[in-house]
């Protein structure tokens, strides 16, 4: 299944599209697309309603699309999961997954202006696959136990302020964490819908200008993994965030390509999970 949430930034309520990509009204249902929906068997309740024909047909047309889950406890994000982009940035393939936060704050819907902050020389862009928590992962056994608190899967775009993450001192969250820096969605995708997370198209281009074009299939480390390994270390719960990493193509990269700027377009897609397009303004 596909959720969304539409409306107004503060106001969003929550649509599902049907087999024939129609929307339709999940207000009987919820109020929202949260993590105490996920945990509360949320999901099964959608797919019962939509086999029973009990959800108003809705017309969505023109309305804002806001982030598919409300805003969740944590999004932890990824740092150097492909190798291509580890090389480009000429950084060595960790050992093992590089983990830092960023505030939870910069989640706004996928068609949503991004901000170039002030001061700002180097704000970038990162297509990447987002996984939301539907249950809680606290010392999962294996990567395989991963599986069963995965609800779905979005796109995000993890935008990044390169001065502050790496020029400025301490950690990289300071150039992660700008206001509207996580454009998410449009869709929340369940999991078994999306199938393997291990086989999907990542493409993000600039102005129509391609810029990043990989699979996720090229991961250091898999989506399974991911998850296992961070519950090693801390708790995740319903309705959290992870991002994955990205591919290669970025404007920090080894190639020519500028770094964002107010005016710009960008355009995000993974492979079952729609597209995203941004303009992008100045703070």
């Amino acid at each position: 299944m596909r959720l969304l949430r539409v409306g107004d930034p503060g106001s969003e309520f929550p649509v599902v599209l049907d087999e024939s990509g129609h929307s339709r009204d999940l207000r009987p249902v919820t109020s929202g697309i949260s993590g105490d929906f996920l945990a509360d068997g949320g999901v099964s309740r959608v797919r019962d309603a939509l086999a029973g024909g009990d959800l108003p047909a809705l017309d969505i047309a023109g309305m804002r699309i806001g982030a598919p889950v409300s805003r969740p406890g944590a999004l932890v994000c990824i740092g150097l999961n492909y190798s291509d982009h580890a090389a480009e940035t000429r950084a060595e393939p960790p050992a093992e997954p590089v983990v830092f936060m960023k505030a939870t704050n910069t989640i706004v819907g996928p068609n949503d202006t991004v901000l170039v902050p002030k001061m700002s020389v180097a704000t970038d862009y990162e297509v990447e696959l987002a996984v939301v928590l539907g249950a809680t992962a606290r010392y999962l056994d294996s990567p395989q136990d991963a599986a069963e608190v995965i609800a779905g899967y979005a796109i995000s775009d993890d935008v990044s302020e390169r001065d502050f993450q790496l020029n400025r001192g301490g950690q990289w969250t300071k150039g992660k964490s700008c206001e509207t820096f996580n454009p998410l969605g449009p869709w929340l995708v369940t999991a078994d819908e999306v199938g393997d997370p291990q086989a999907l198209g990542l493409r993000l281009s600039v102005n129509g200008q391609p810029r990043q074009d990989g699979n996720t299939a090229n991961m250091l480390f898999g989506v399974h993994h991911i998850i296992w390994y961070l519950s090693q270390f801390m708790v995740l719960e319903p309705g959290d965030v992870v991002n994955t990493g990205t591919p290669a193509g970025v404007a920090l990269g080894a190639n020519d390509f500028d770094y964002l700027r107010e005016g710009d377009t960008v355009e995000v897609s993974i492979d079952r999970l729609g597209v995203q397009r941004h303009r992008i303004g100045q703070a």
